[in-house]
Formats: C-alpha cells, sequence, structure tokens
C-alpha cells in the first residue's frame, strides 16, 4: 500500500457544524475515511496508462480505477462503464481515440456523443457529470463553442478546448441497509418530525392528540422546507 499513500489522506470531519455551531442538521459521529485525490484534470497528455484495479470510494457514489501511466505514476480515475482490468486508457488532443474512459477536448467528440468529468472552463477541470449512472451528450457545436445537454436537461455552453471523457459513469448498485446502524457509520443521525415535538423546539410542535401542523412545512428556525426557490 506504500504506492497508493500519496493518493490518500485524512479530512478533517466538521459534523454539520461552523465555527462550533449546528449548521445542518442531523450529521456527525460518522466512521473514519480516507478521501481519495481523483485526477479530474487530465493533463498527462498522449501518455498511455494501464487500468490495475478498480476501487471503492466512500466519499462518492461510484467506483474509482486505480491507473498507471507508462512513465510509473500513478492516479485515480472515476470508473467508466465498459471499462475492465489491464486496459489501456489516454488522454489525448491531436490524436484521440474514442474508447471508454480515454479523454479529449469537446472539439475532437462527434453530435451526439456521450461524456462525463466534463470541464467549464479550458484546464479547470471536471466538474459536471461525476455521479454514478451519469452522463451529458453533445448536441450541438459551432467553431469556438459546443452546447451540452446535462443529466437534469439543463443545456450548457462550453468551449471547445474544455476536456470531457467518453462515455457513461459506472452505477454502483444501492445496497439494502440491514440495520440502522450502518447509517450511523455514514454519519447519518436520527430525524424527528417536528408535528412530534413539544412548541417550545419546533414551529410545528403541539397540538391535541396527532396534529397535522397547521402551517406550511419548515425548519426548526422557521425557514420553508417545501415550495420556494432555491436557484440563485
Amino acid at each position: 500500500m506504500n504506492i497508493y499513500k500519496k493518493l490518500c489522506f485524512f479530512k478533517k470531519k466538521n459534523s454539520g457544524r461552523s465555527r462550533g455551531k449546528i449548521s445542518v442538521r442531523h450529521i456527525g459521529n460518522s466512521h473514519k475515511k480516507l478521501y481519495r485525490k481523483i485526477d479530474f484534470l487530465r493533463n498527462k497528455i498522449d501518455i498511455p496508462a494501464k487500468i490495475l484495479r478498480f476501487d471503492y470510494d466512500p466519499n462518492r457514489n461510484t467506483d474509482l480505477a486505480l491507473i498507471k501511466y507508462l512513465d510509473g505514476e500513478y492516479r485515480y480515475i472515476i470508473r467508466t462503464n465498459e471499462m475492465f482490468i489491464n486496459d489501456v486508457i489516454l488522454s489525448s488532443v491531436k490524436n484521440p481515440i474514442f474508447n471508454f474512459g480515454n479523454s479529449t477536448i469537446i472539439k475532437n467528440f462527434q453530435i451526439g456523443s456521450f461524456l462525463n468529468c466534463i470541464e467549464k472552463y479550458p484546464n479547470s477541470g471536471a466538474i459536471f457529470s461525476r455521479s454514478s449512472g451519469i452522463s451529458s451528450e453533445l448536441i450541438f457545436k459551432d467553431n469556438k463553442f459546443g452546447i451540452i445537454k446535462l443529466s437534469s436537461s439543463k443545456k450548457i455552453k462550453i468551449s471547445l478546448n474544455c476536456k470531457a471523457t467518453f462515455g457513461k459513469i459506472f452505477n454502483r448498485y444501492k445496497k439494502k441497509l440491514y440495520k440502522a446502524g450502518q447509517n450511523r457509520w455514514k454519519g447519518i443521525r436520527p430525524t424527528v418530525r417536528g408535528v412530534a415535538m413539544n412548541p417550545v423546539d419546533h414551529p410545528l410542535g403541539g397540538g391535541e392528540g396527532k396534529t397535522s401542523g397547521g402551517r406550511h412545512p419548515c425548519s426548526p428556525t422557521g425557514k420553508k422546507s417545501k415550495g420556494y426557490k432555491t436557484k440563485k
């Protein structure tokens, strides 16, 4: 494991707190875990890499692929469908090969291609389509820009010099939880309904018998939780 130590580090846990005060409820006491450094830049151009194995990542909902470049460097990338152990992948700009897991700029992809790990600006690192089972479609491109349809059906306009990976993200299937403690390992604490509390603890609390609250659903501080705009 010594050769992989540089790819992992401990990440400080905040337990849903900001400056010691709870900012997000129902978070805390999770099992300790290592954060894996992931290569979202794919900036080793025209150097082939071999896939050594697939690793579980506790920090995201998809698997990682450990790759070894021809010059001996190890890196983690997000696993793509149709990616197998001992396959050779490549990140290239001038001589792209359209195999699953290979990376190149948007300019080289054909319209209708399904992509993942897409950059917003050239050489800024991938931020779009990084989740399990996700892919985006290239629906238009001209001399300078391309239009990509995300999995949410939202369309974005980006430069043709932005890099992306060919294919669809591997879908890690969720396992059924067999005890409540498995959520506690993940740092998910119990959630109590507001209507089950007392009036001093929640705006929806109190009343005779099982009342429904008598107002719109909200947080303990009175912030609405349904039917309000979240986009800035």
